[in-house]
């Protein structure tokens, strides 16, 4: 009896093994194919992408891609910043030319009144297009100084533009400010400073709710997150995450949020997505080096995806947070 009960367990082992690396073969093939890591073994990684999500390239051989935009009239924008140029790309047709040159161009957002609004590097301003296709400046000075190269945006409810002012855009003896900082300009056109105390800071996006404003540091390696107050200042700011890591390319830069408050930042390795808690919830692989990102598609459940030289796209489960 002893002989036939460890023979049944022998062979139970076997059976066991056998079913366990099946099961690690399948789940690296369905890996391989979402182009998605779990960083965390018990995050539910199908809340945020589906099964059968792949990255795909839908344009390429730019210079350097940033700035993405998807346009309520169904087209996305972005800029190439070395081309001096924003892109105009459409499902089913060539990628064209919606304005050259640019200023430099690279984060694009839309106001409350669907105006396009860019930071301009080469032009050290905030642009907006009006209607009828004229560029105007927004702001391009601080107490009388000039700014240094503004680099991504976002529009609050109130239709207040809050955005970076990081140096990439200059070169060091153009720098006229000292710092590098982060800023509100209300709708009557009041330049305030909120934060100055970046080594680089890039990313910047609310939080559903507008409660919370995250801004990314390129140079530091983290995300910080801010409470928003009643006046559109920022208080208690704490990190929110760290995204440094030596042993792979890329740094925080772009960032983006869906409806259910997740985080999607560009940074080492591909774009990190967070729960609202700062729980890393799995990295999205891409072939190039993501800078920046966009929801789009009629539904906002794409996430649009420039990384150097090309342009790219993922389906996720959960649409985007968009506030324009």
């Amino acid at each position: 009896m002893s002989k036939r009960i460890a023979t049944a367990v022998i062979f139970g082992v076997i059976l066991f093994s056998i079913f366990l690396t099946g099961c690690g073969e399948l789940l690296g093939r369905s890996l391989t194919s979402l182009s998605v890591v779990p960083e965390n073994p018990a995050n539910q990684l199908v809340s945020v992408v589906p099964d059968d999500a792949e990255v795909e390239k839908i344009a390429s051989e730019f210079k350097f891609t940033e700035g993405p935009l998807w346009h309520p009239d169904g087209f996305l924008l972005f800029s190439d910043i070395p081309a001096d140029t924003i892109y105009q790309w459409q499902p089913n047709q060539e990628v064209t030319v919606f304005r050259r040159p640019s200023g430099m161009a690279n984060g694009n957002t839309l106001d409350r009144q669907g105006r396009l609004v860019t930071a301009e590097h080469s032009n050290r301003r905030v642009s907006r297009t009006e209607a009828d296709g004229t560029v105007v400046t927004l702001a391009s000075q601080y107490q009388g100084k000039r700014l240094n190269s503004p680099n991504d945006l976002v529009v609050k409810s109130d239709g207040s533009i809050y955005f970076t002012d990081p140096p990439y855009g200059i070169k060091p003896e153009q720098e006229e400010l000292g710092f590098y900082g982060v800023y509100r300009l209300n709708s009557e056109g009041e330049l305030t400073l909120l934060v100055d105390d970046f080594i680089r800071p890039n990313g910047i996006t609310f939080s559903p709710d507008e409660s919370k404003l995250y801004i990314n540091d390129s140079e530091a390696g983290h995300i910080r997150v801010f409470d928003v107050q009643a006046d559109g200042t920022l208080s208690n700011g704490r990190i929110f995450a760290k995204l440094k890591d030596p042993n792979k390319e890329g740094v925080p830069d772009g960032m983006k949020v869906d409806i259910e408050g997740n985080v999607y930042s560009t940074g080492p390795g591909g774009i990190s997505v967070f729960s609202p808690d700062g729980e890393l919830l799995a990295l999205i692989k891409v072939s190039e080096v993501p800078a920046n990102l966009a929801w789009g598609d009629r539904d906002y459940q794409t996430l649009y995806i420039t990384a150097r030289t090309g342009l790219y796209r993922i389906r996720l489960s959960i649409p985007g947070f968009v506030n324009y």
